[in-house]
């Protein structure tokens, strides 16, 4: 069945023979049982369903979290001089903020450094290196960033500083020259949690410590900024991260921190945060500093224990994080969605110049969100074209980054599966489109199939329907909100609120009527045809509660049509 944007939508297929012999082996609804077989969940994700899982450190044995360990403790135990540099994204900052902690737990000094994403570039460069060794560090901890900074360790190596290196994002051998690497990416006996970010990653290591140390600790607070990286890096929501969700989510002792009483307050909502909220509501004041401000004032918000400060930051940063929407809107208006080159491409390659080079990754998350399909935006850079890249889950982006690295198509960059970062010369992009789309045309097919789990009537959709779905949550990347077929329905009353999203009621031939939103783009097909088609139409929704003023109430988010 294909649809007004371009997809072509099936319903998930099963193993019947199987999906009747887990029915037998448990009391799930069988809307359930579907959605655990078309998932693959495995016996342990089936019993954390109805059951609570204790979240446990998967490390205590690794003998690379054993090296950091003794490195870590042999620099404290000598009083030498820690410098901790982080990246500026969410999972960056929350790295870097961890750490902090720890240390002030420790009541041990620290320093860090954020790169600046204009003058600095990502991550640990060898410019950033060489302005650290002005400050005569002893040891010098990456977090998530360093996987591929050859250079710059072997210049700290040079200097006969330490190197610890704590980050997820794809790494390529040779491996930087330090026995103080964590990253699951890598050739290593943990490959098998490479779902985690390095804000997990960080806080294990730091568990690690105290464990080690026998040192009593409330650290475990900080578990709920672990999950806030962890959906706003698009981690898989499975295996120890769904436990982690689950008990942060469900342990509302984790939302007595200030940060998110305030965040709560500023916004007017009026109900207990979740995965949603994480993704698009705080992750985006935090990131707004990395993007358009200052990323240190994220951290000195993120680490403080001051109310009054808390207070004075989050203000800026919603307001920063306001002004980012205002450009980002703009940015949107003027790109044409329902333009046929767009549908017709494997892969959206776009280049928006005279635009701030921190806002380019998120345009191209809403076009990738959009057409489902990779994306890259460029800007100019001096001499070159910086971009930034989102992709699928079933293209790896950051993969095939360092292969362009290799070819000696792209100068610089990286990233995980699912975004990156590069930089090209301005004669190469026709080379670097050819590249990656000669990679996708081998590496996908039938890549614009998207799948519905079933389809549904308006009647069905209720608050007990709604209960038996959660059972699946909470929902998010590889675990996501299950899409359902909902036919022979007529738009009514559709509305545009803030020139931005579509409100309208779905009513069935029977006279059923369900509350809708789309939030898909104002000047897209898909809210074209809500707003202008008169006849019955195809839904593909997603099912939500919609709680307001303490009352809740089932509502359809509308991903696509179908005529």
């Amino acid at each position: 069945m294909n649809s007004v944007s371009g997809k072509n939508w099936e319903e998930i297929k099963i193993n019947l023979r199987l999906f009747n012999k887990l029915k037998t082996e448990n009391n799930l609804p069988s809307i359930i049982n579907k959605l655990i077989l078309s998932r693959n969940f495995d016996e342990e994700e089936i019993y954390n369903i109805e059951n609570n899982i204790e979240l446990i450190n998967p490390f205590l044995k690794t003998k690379d979290f054993e090296h950091v360990f003794k490195t870590l403790k042999k620099n404290i135990k000598n009083k030498e001089k820690i410098i901790i540099i982080g990246d500026y994204d969410v999972d960056g900052l929350v790295s870097t903020s961890l750490f902090i902690k720890f240390l002030k737990i420790l009541d041990y000094p620290f320093d860090f450094y954020i790169p600046d994403r204009l003058t600095d570039g990502y991550g640990a460069s060898l410019n950033l290196i060489k302005k650290i060794l002005k400050k005569k560090p002893k040891l010098v901890v990456m977090l998530d960033c360093g996987s591929n900074s050859r250079d710059s360790v072997d210049l700290l190596n040079l200097n006969k500083i330490d190197t610890i290196i704590i980050d997820h994002h794809e790494v390529y051998e040779p491996y930087p020259v330090t026995k103080n690497f964590i990253n699951p990416k890598k050739k290593c006996d943990y490959r098998n949690y490479s779902y985690f970010c390095s804000s997990a990653l960080t806080y294990y290591l730091i568990d690690f410590y105290f464990k080690k140390e026998n040192l009593t600790n409330t650290f475990k607070k900080n578990l709920i900024y672990v999950l806030l990286a962890t959906v706003c890096d698009v981690m898989p929501l499975r295996y120890l991260n769904r436990v982690l969700a689950k008990s942060v989510l469900q342990n509302q002792k984790y939302f007595s921190d200030y940060f998110f009483r305030k965040i709560l307050s500023i916004s007017k909502k009026k109900h207990s945060l979740n995965i949603e909220d994480f993704a698009f509501l705080i992750g985006p004041i935090i990131n707004s500093t990395g993007r358009i401000g200052d990323p240190n004032k994220a951290i000195n918000l993120l680490i403080s224990s001051d109310n009054e400060v808390i207070e004075k930051l989050t203000n800026e940063l919603f307001f920063l994080n306001e002004k980012r929407k205002k450009i980002e809107e703009n940015i949107l208006k003027k790109i044409n969605f329902s333009k046929s080159n767009f549908k017709n491409k494997d892969v959206i390659f776009l280049t928006l110049n005279s635009i701030h080079e921190g806002l380019i990754g998120i345009i191209a998350s809403k076009i990738k969100d959009y057409f489902e399909k990779p994306c890259i935006i460029f800007t100019e850079s001096g001499n070159n074209l910086k971009g930034s890249a989102r992709s699928t889950e079933n293209f790896n982006i950051g993969h095939l980054i360092k292969d362009g690295i290799n070819k000696n198509i792209i100068k610089k960059g990286g990233g995980h599966n699912l975004a990156a970062g590069l930089l090209i010369e301005k004669n190469k992009l026709n080379q670097l489109k050819n590249f990656i789309l000669t990679s996708y045309a081998k590496k996908i097919k039938n890549s614009f199939t998207k799948e519905y789990i079933a389809k549904i009537s308006p009647s069905s959709i209720n608050q007990n329907f709604f209960n038996d779905l959660s059972l699946m949550g909470p929902f998010g990347s590889n675990n996501q909100d299950p899409v359902f077929l909902i036919e022979n329905v007529k738009v009514i009353k559709p509305k545009i609120i803030k020139n931005k999203f579509l409100s309208c009621i779905l009513q069935s031939r029977q006279g059923k009527s369900v509350f809708a939103m789309s939030f898909n783009f104002i000047n897209s097909e898909i809210t074209n045809y809500l707003i202008n088609y008169k006849k019955e139409i195809k839904i593909l929704a997603q099912i939500k509660q919609n709680n307001w003023n303490n009352k809740k109430t089932i509502q359809l988010n509308i991903l696509d049509v179908a005529i």
